[in-house]
């Protein structure tokens, strides 16, 4: 395999749960030598979270926790004590990239703050990823992923128009966080390469999902209107909906600016409806103005009779933009999926051989690696012996719970 793109790029990993490992994770995948500092005794929290492979609540059999540190070295450290700290300096000084996910208290409360840092390294970039970031009134806020989604306005947008706003599914707010302070650590990697000076990169999960929004802040900004949730069926003169087929669920949409709404007649094999007033490509104020129990005895008894892939291909025929609504084991069995190598198999000397999600994008001529998750501490020996330690200092430090 060729030399991956962060080869020559050293980590110091402080990050826990979802936000930061995520960002961490793209950095190792790419090469960058990642070690992941964890709490002496139960590292990172993610440990124990579910779901385990074979319902085994095992610290090491994580899925979360397998998926999201792959290609890391794993080492213990107590930072609130005094040798703890002293070590973690040590450390400090031969790296590129410092990520924490802590509230914005934590590092300077541990006089570890960005500015106490870039003094024994100026060329640190350190990125600090929190839910409303390093400054404003919000800032010590307590929050979670559900917090999260309510005050950055993605759960404002989401559900019926008629109901109360919902939760998106999944952790949303810290996936979508996650490649985005990838991305600005490498903007700063990028200038301290250039500058031979580091710089305090400051993320917010609230800020991550505003940019995911865009669509609402744009509306509001030319209309002065605020979005409102889920979306009226014909708003665009055309149909987007959900519909069952005889296996599952897919997405019928009827075509950009309602080219393809003449179309539907041919895809449920009644051309005689061309005629109908819902398929007038010049007027789609009459289709908006009918109603939706109509339109839906019109197409229904065909979706009905035939698989949802049977009627996406054919949709796509006719260059309609519809497609499945998969599952998760439909995902793992996509074959556009597998066409692309996204899904691989890596094998863990404790939680077995697992299949594992890829990359969210693809580089042709520096490939991300497959390697997984560390064991808890399993690399205390290797990264502390190349600092001096020696096993009995080893021993002594583990005796006093600063490893």
């Amino acid at each position: 395999m060729a030399e991956q793109a962060l080869s020559d790029v050293k980590v110091l990993d402080l990050t826990w749960h979802i936000s930061g490992p995520y960002c961490t994770k793209l950095l190792a995948d790419y090469g960058a030598d990642v070690i992941k500092v964890e709490r002496p005794g139960t590292g990172d929290p993610a440990r124990s979270m579910g779901p385990f492979f074979k319902d085994d609540p095992h610290p090491e059999k994580s899925g979360l926790f397998l998926h999201l540190n792959t290609n890391k070295r794993s080492i213990t450290l107590n930072l609130k004590s005094q040798s703890g700290k002293r070590i973690f300096k040590e450390l400090l000084e031969d790296v590129d990239i410092l990520v924490e996910n802590f509230s914005p208290r934590v590092m300077p409360s541990l006089g570890l703050g960005y500015e106490e840092l870039r003094k024994i390294n100026p060329r640190l970039v350190m990125t600090s990823i929190s839910t409303f970031g390093q400054t404003g009134p919000y800032r010590d806020y307590k929050a979670t992923e559900i917090v999260g989604q309510a005050m950055g306005g993605l759960r404002y947008i989401t559900g019926q128009p008629d109901r109360e706003p919902i939760k998106v599914g999944g952790s949303q707010a810290q996936f979508t966080t996650g490649p985005g302070a990838f991305v600005a650590t490498l903007c700063a990697l990028y200038g301290q390469r250039q500058t031979g000076l580091g710089q305090h990169v400051d993320v917010a999960i609230m800020e991550s999902i505003m940019s995911s929004i865009e669509a609402a802040d744009i509306y509001y900004s030319a209309y002065g209107a605020i979005q409102r949730r889920g979306w009226y069926r014909y708003a665009y003169g055309y149909i987007i909906d959900l519909y069952m087929a005889k296996d599952g669920y897919f997405l019928l949409a009827g075509g950009v600016a309602g080219a393809g709404m003449n179309n539907i007649p041919l895809l449920v094999d009644r051309p005689e409806l061309l005629d109908h007033p819902f398929f007038d490509r010049a007027d789609p104020r009459a289709r908006i103005a009918a109603s939706n129990e109509e339109f839906d005895a019109l197409v229904t008894p065909y979706f009905k009779e035939h698989t949802k892939m049977e009627i996406v291909e054919k949709a796509q025929e006719l260059r309609m933009p519809t497609g499945p609504c998969q599952t998760t084991q439909e995902l793992v069995n996509c074959p556009q999926l597998k066409a692309r190598g996204y899904f691989g198999a890596i094998d863990h000397p404790v939680a077995g051989k697992l299949t594992y999600p890829g990359m969210p994008f693809i580089m042709s001529e520096t490939p991300h690696r497959w390697g997984r998750a560390p064991l808890l501490g399993e690399h205390n020996e290797e990264v502390y012996g190349r600092l001096g330690y020696t096993r009995d200092d080893l021993v002594t430090l583990r005796e006093r719970g600063v490893i």
